[in-house]
């Protein structure tokens, strides 16, 4: 399979931009949008696939990143500027962690475990939120910067929504990893902008 294409970077990059918006959702509603909350835990288990799209168990599930890049990428101005930060973070924090294999090495421990309690409980079980909530606190909030949450504190104090926030934040640095591995760089967001764009354009389109 050709990972590194336009494509699979707007796909991965979607995948970040949905998980900032979880993120976002979470800390201000309580709440999210339940069918890309599964695809994005989703994908933090999904470490063999066929391809991108399949990590997210296909394209409608990417539909809330696809469209929130989509209006970021159309914008030059930050029309969520949380979202953004959360986004840029995880993107800037991947390179300190991939050079870190002992961090590594807990997020695949992490990922087994939370693969064998997902077939046990479900893929939305408390269980499975807590356990990818602790793999994130051992390994990506130990890195600096941290990435500071802002929300309403009765949201944000409840250890459901908390630990959800958490595993939602995994799941966008997986989509980085992912990302880099399809081929992206953080230049490329500058210079291909319009190509990363049309890309997303045509996924959209898919979704009708």
């Amino acid at each position: 399979m050709e990972l590194k294409n336009t494509q699979n970077q707007a796909i991965a990059l979607a995948g970040v931009a949905q998980a900032a918006v979880l993120v976002q959702q979470l800390a201000t509603t309580g709440t999210a949008d339940s069918g890309a909350l599964a695809a994005s835990i989703g994908s933090i288990l999904k470490i063999d696939s066929d391809s991108v799209i399949d990590v997210y168990g296909g394209l409608a599930g990417l539909s809330v990143g696809l469209a929130q890049l989509n209006q970021q990428m159309l914008s030059y101005k930050n029309v969520k500027p949380d979202q953004a930060r959360y986004a840029a973070t995880l993107v800037f924090l991947e390179n300190p962690l991939s050079q870190r294999k002992d961090l590594l090495k807990i997020i695949e421990t992490g990922v087994c475990k939370a693969q064998a309690q997902a077939e046990s409980f479900g893929l939305m079980h408390e269980n499975v939120l807590s356990g990818l909530a602790e793999v994130y606190v051992r390994t990506v909030s130990t890195l600096q910067p941290k990435i500071m949450v802002n929300g309403l504190p009765n949201h944000l104090s409840r250890l459901e929504t908390a630990d959800t926030i958490r595993a939602c934040l995994l799941a966008g640095m997986r989509s980085v990893i992912l990302w880099r591995q399809c081929g992206g760089r953080r230049w490329k967001l500058l210079f291909q902008r319009t190509k990363i764009q049309q890309e997303l354009e045509r996924l959209i389109a898919g979704l009708a």
